[in-house]
């Protein structure tokens, strides 16, 4: 037995859970391991990932390389999806939204906002849940090069005001994208745990943290408590559809208007213009960080016009001033949600990009006269950071090191049930932390009434036709009676993960019903859903096909040109019948000239390429050969004269 067990080779070890940032302009995956949080650089060795995705007529791009494109391919180009996630198309935001992308976003089935490209010659319609979990599968992808094992479970965050039909959508999206998603948190949330671990060692007792979190779409304001290892959210406010996208977008607007002005001429009706100016202005936003003035200038932005102003860091201050007062606005209304004065304000910490902004920084050292603002933690990478801790701590990793550690969240939107006239009763308020089980007395509202109806709705407002239908159901079989007789005890459980259970009691027969919220209004399907993931498969397929194309292209390219340089070596050829030599390099020339003919054709037609021009060229090829592949970079360069180097050492290796 010992023996047998020695030549059993052991099982490949789980890959840890991932803890994923779901940006509306970059994205960033972390993992616990070695007793820390990584990071995780992608493919073109960035720790974030710009949330975009590119459809063209050889394939599809995610991140870096879609990002990289915008400017040839905007139309097709889709960025920004998570201001549409969970959304209805008539939604303000999303019309709002819809003028400065260069996409094309229809109605589709339920009201929902579909996105429209075209792909491979054919017009293609994308849910928003299907373009998020493209950036997902990305994620998941960097994180599995990284590991070198197969990722299947996840924490992803999501802003802490996105409502319940949000949160859905995200989750829906991690399971197109192949990803078990254990939790949904929220993003202040996580950047509260970076920065509790960061500060531990120096930690002494009770800590009332302030998270300011302005990102690229979003914008979120938490207040937490911290000690020991437990994060208990006091209060949360926010704004879904506020961040630097609209910092940049009046920056556009302004630009345009100028444009008009010097040219009579609009160029809002340009995607590729309209791209390449938000493209400067995300640029000069960036610049108006450190320097008090910045230019414009692009080269013939709209029918061969060059385009050249300069903008003020005062100027830009004063383009977005409605943004900086509102998110001021957020930061009052959670203290006094919190019932905190700001002198009991230990630390104020800033996450997200958009904080990097001067102005923002400075209207937050005013309010907090006195406490410097804390910029220890990476603002791109600390909801990441967060999520990576979330993850190790569900998925059983790093037990030692989280031992005491428990997160307190709560709910961000308060609970309700609908009376006569769309009149919202509230049952769970606000900022009630959860797990958490809260109950009310309810009473018909109509003489002889046998069955009552619960609804259920999220929001603030006092009329449930301005907040969010989560779902009803009926509780039958009460006995005729007076209006007002009849009572009901309702409860609303929440449990950790803010799954909600409703369930209603007639206090005088016990009759009962309850219902889960899961929300499927305005949700996929579970259809929809198993053909979304077999679509992300389908499309995952085709890139590792086009990239065996684009592999096998370039050996043979790579192959051929090393062999056109062999050829031209003296010492080599000296030995070559003149025949044979010039026989070599015909077939060089054939198969380059091939190559310019024929960029993306089925992989047999490269390699029978390839196994043509090596049996030609055998013998110049060295005995190391060992099949087709990449060749090092000891050969010669093209145009060097022989004489300066040694004979070329070509090795090809599979």
């Amino acid at each position: 037995m010992a023996e047998k067990r020695k030549r059993e080779a052991p099982a490949p070890a789980p890959a840890p859970a991932v803890g994923i940032d779901l940006g509306t302009t970059y994205s960033c995956v972390g993992v616990w391991q070695h007793g820390r949080v990584e990071i995780i650089a992608n493919d073109q060795g960035n720790r974030t990932t710009p949330s975009f995705v590119a459809f063209t007529n050889t394939g599809r791009f995610i991140g870096d390389a879609a990002k990289n494109q915008v400017d040839m391919n905007p139309t097709n180009t889709v960025f920004g999806a998570k201001r549409l996630i969970g959304r209805k198309y008539i939604d303000p935001s999303v019309q709002s939204d819809i003028k400065h992308w260069p996409f094309k976003v229809i109605p589709g089935l339920g009201n929902k906002p579909m996105i429209v490209v075209t792909y491979k010659g054919e017009e293609k319609l994308f849910a928003t849940e299907e373009i998020s979990a493209m950036v997902l599968a990305k994620m998941k992808e960097t994180a599995e090069a990284y590991l070198g094992s197969t990722v299947k479970d996840a924490v992803v965050t999501v802003p802490a005001y996105f409502n319940d039909s949000q949160r859905q959508a995200t989750k829906d999206a991690g399971v197109i994208a192949g990803l078990n998603v254990l939790r949904i948190i929220n993003e202040p949330t996580a950047a509260s745990i970076a920065y509790g671990l960061d500060t531990k060692s120096e930690s002494t007792g009770e800590k009332n943290v302030f998270i300011f979190d302005l990102g690229g779409g979003t914008f979120d304001v938490s207040i937490l408590t911290i000690e020991e290892g437990i994060f208990e959210v006091k209060a949360t406010a926010g704004d879904t559809h506020l961040g630097g996208e609209d910092f940049d977008n009046t920056m556009v607007n302004h630009f345009v208007q100028e444009f008009r002005r010097k040219n009579n001429m609009d160029i809002s009706g340009n995607p590729r213009a309209l791209w390449r100016l938000k493209t400067a202005c995300e640029r000069a936003k960036r610049i108006l960080s450190f320097s008090t003035k910045t230019e414009i200038e692009i080269d013939s932005l709209f029918q061969g016009i060059d385009f050249y102003s300069t903008i003020s860091r005062a100027k830009f201050e004063e383009l977005n001033k409605d943004f900086f007062t509102k998110c001021m606005e957020l930061v009052q209304k959670c203290l006094n949600d919190a019932k905190m004065d700001k002198s009991s304000i230990n630390d104020v910490v800033l996450v997200g990009g958009s904080t990097r902004i001067p102005k923002v920084q400075q209207l937050l050292q005013d309010f907090f006269p006195g406490k410097d603002l804390c910029k220890s933690i990476n603002p791109d990478e600390a909801v990441a950071y967060g999520a990576a801790v979330q993850a190790a701590v569900l998925s059983g990793g790093g037990q030692e090191k989280f031992q005491d550690f428990v997160l307190v969240d709560i709910t961000p939107l308060s609970l309700s049930i609908e009376l006569v006239g769309e009149v919202a009763s509230v049952v769970v308020p606000k900022n009630t932390s959860i797990p958490t089980k809260l109950g009310k007395v309810f009473v018909t509202s109509k003489d002889n009434q046998t069955v009552v109806r619960f609804t259920v709705f999220e929001g603030e407002s006092a009329s449930t036709k301005d907040n969010n239908l989560l779902g009803s159901f009926n509780l039958s079989g009460i006995p005729p009676a007076p209006k007002g007789v009849e009572m009901f005890d309702v409860y609303f459980d929440i449990d950790a993960n803010g799954i909600l259970n409703v369930s209603a009691v007639h206090k005088t027969t016990g009759q009962k019903n309850h219902i889960i919220i899961t929300n499927d209004r305005g949700r996929l399907s579970k259809e929809e859903i198993e053909k979304m993931v077999l679509a992300a498969e389908k499309y995952k397929f085709e890139e590792e096909m086009y990239k065996k194309k684009v592999e096998a292209k370039n050996a043979l390219e790579i192959f051929a040109y090393r062999m056109k340089i062999t050829i031209m070596n003296e010492k080599i050829t000296a030995k070559l019948p003149p025949a044979d030599k010039k026989k070599i390099e015909n077939a060089i020339e054939l198969a380059i000239q091939w190559l310019d003919g024929h960029q993306l054709v089925e992989v047999d037609e490269f390699e029978d390429q390839m196994e043509e021009l090596k049996r030609i060229c055998k013998p110049i090829i060295p005995k190391s050969y060992k099949g087709a592949g990449v060749i090092n970079d000891d050969a010669l360069p093209l145009g060097r004269s022989s004489s300066s180097r040694a004979a070329p050492k070509i090795e090809i290796v599979d």
